[in-house]
C-alpha cells in the first residue's frame, strides 16, 4: 500500500501531553463525516485506527496525518463516514436462496400440518436474500472530504495536549526552583561541615596531648584530607547544569519527554553521590527533599510528549 508521508518542515513541536481528545463532526460536506481522535502515554509512538469497512484504505492516509503533528504516545483513532445518498446503489435478489427459503418453510408446513404465510417483505428479511452493491469509493476524492474534518479534530486533540502540556511544565518548573535552593544549600553547608570537623579534631587532639602544642601543620592536612573526601563542588556544578537544560528544554519547541527523562536519571546520580559523600546531618536531610522532588519530577515527564 502506498505510504503518504507529509513533509518534516510542516512539524511544529511545543511542549505536550500525551493525554489527550479531540472530536470534530462535518455535517456540511454530501455526507456527514465524525472524526475521534484520543491518547494516552507510550513510550514511542503507536497508532491504531477504526474506519468502516469498506474504507480501509484510508488507514495509512490517516496515520501520516496524525504522525505528522504527534510525535509520541498511543493514539486510537475512529472515523465515521455516513453513506453518500446520492450514490446509486443496486440492489439483487438471491432467487435460488429464496426459492431453497420456501422449499423449506413447506416441507416444515406438510410435515407439522401448519399453514405458510409469508410476505415478500418477510422473505426479504431473511439472511442474504437482498444485498446492496454500491460503485467502489472514489479515494481521492473521500480523502478530499475527509481529510479537513481530520485536520479539525488534530487541532483540539493537539489544543488539549498544549493545556494539559502547560500545567505538567509549571509543575516541573516549581520543583527545578526547589532543587535549585536545595542546591545553594548544600553548597552553604559543605565549608561549615569542614570547619566543624576541623575544630572537632583541633578539640580531639588537644586532649590527647594535654599541654603539648597541637601540631598545626598535621591538623590542615587531616582537614584538607577530609575536606577533599567530602567535596562535593563538583556534583553540585554537574546536577545544576542537568537543571539548566532541562529548564531550557521545558522552554523549547520541540518534543522533551525523553531528554528529560536521560537528564533526570544524570540528577539522580549527582545527588546520590552528594549523599554518599555528606557528613552533615542537615546536608543529608537535604538530600532527601531533592530525591524526592526529582521523583515527582519523573511521575511527571512520564506524561510529557
Amino acid at each position: 500500500m502506498a505510504q503518504y508521508a507529509i513533509p518534516k518542515e510542516s512539524v511544529v513541536y511545543m511542549v505536550k501531553s500525551m493525554t489527550g481528545y479531540g472530536r470534530y463532526e462535518d455535517v456540511a460536506s454530501p455526507r456527514k463525516i465524525s472524526v475521534e481522535i484520543k491518547s494516552v502515554n507510550h513510550k514511542f509512538f503507536e497508532f491504531s485506527c477504526r474506519v468502516p469497512r469498506t474504507m480501509g484504505f484510508l488507514e495509512e492516509r490517516l496515520k501520516a496525518a496524525v504522525q505528522a503533528r504527534v510525535a509520541r504516545g498511543k493514539i486510537d483513532l475512529f472515523l465515521g463516514v455516513e453513506a453518500d445518498a446520492q450514490t446509486p446503489a443496486q440492489v439483487t435478489v438471491n432467487h435460488p436462496l429464496a426459492a431453497g427459503y420456501m422449499q423449506a418453510l413447506g416441507e416444515l408446513a406438510q410435515t407439522y400440518g401448519v399453514s405458510v404465510v409469508i410476505s415478500a417483505e418477510q422473505l426479504a428479511r431473511l439472511p442474504d436474500v437482498l444485498s446492496v452493491q454500491k460503485p467502489p469509493e472514489d479515494e481521492e476524492a473521500l480523502w478530499a472530504q475527509v481529510s479537513p474534518a481530520v485536520d479539525r479534530a488534530l487541532d483540539a486533540f493537539i489544543a488539549m495536549r498544549l493545556r494539559e502540556g502547560e500545567k505538567l511544565r509549571a509543575d516541573v518548573q516549581s520543583r527545578l526552583d526547589v532543587i535549585r535552593d536545595a542546591v545553594a544549600q548544600i553548597e552553604a553547608q559543605s565549608p561549615q561541615t569542614v570547619a566543624a570537623y576541623r575544630a572537632r579534631l583541633e578539640e580531639k587532639m588537644k586532649e590527647l596531648l594535654g599541654s603539648a602544642a597541637v601540631d598545626e601543620q598535621r591538623l590542615l592536612t587531616e582537614t584538607a584530607l577530609f575536606a577533599d573526601r567530602i567535596a562535593v563542588d563538583e556534583e553540585t556544578v554537574r546536577l545544576r547544569s542537568h537543571l539548566d537544560q532541562m529548564e531550557h528544554l521545558l522552554q523549547g519547541d520541540e518534543p522533551v519527554g525523553r531528554k528529560l527523562d536521560f537528564l533526570l536519571q544524570e540528577a539522580n546520580r549527582e545527588i546520590n553521590t552528594i549523599g554518599s559523600k555528606s557528613q552533615s546531618t542537615p546536608i543529608a536531610r537535604v538530600v532527601v527533599d531533592v530525591k524526592a522532588e526529582l521523583e515527582k519530577i519523573r511521575e511527571q515527564i512520564q506524561n510529557l510528549e
